[in-house]
């Protein structure tokens, strides 16, 4: 069974996403997809934060393909934080 995640690593795993939404501009998620050697609904999942936790070697690939350094990647995502939660008092 897999341990679920957590807050921050659900926030990595979106922010990840956008930074890779971005890179990819406007190239289609096919022809990105295609030069990484994965499928169009797998980077779809890793963009809009549904893979959350995508393997090295899918990063390391998609990194090539979109010009893109895996340090530079690595850092970004370390400074994503989970948004502070609205105390319940506060929220209604």
């Amino acid at each position: 069974m897999r341990t679920p995640l957590t807050p921050l690593e659900r926030e990595r795993g979106r922010f990840l996403g956008v930074l890779l939404r971005q890179a990819r501009g406007e190239r289609s998620m096919a022809d990105v997809a295609a030069g990484a050697g994965i499928s169009a609904e797998t980077l779809r999942k890793i963009e809009t934060g549904r893979a959350p936790t995508p393997a090295f070697f899918t990063i390391a690939a998609l990194a090539a393909t979109l010009g893109l350094r895996l340090d530079d990647i690595a850092a970004r995502c370390a400074a994503a934080a989970v948004p502070e939660e609205v105390p319940r008092d506060e929220a209604a």
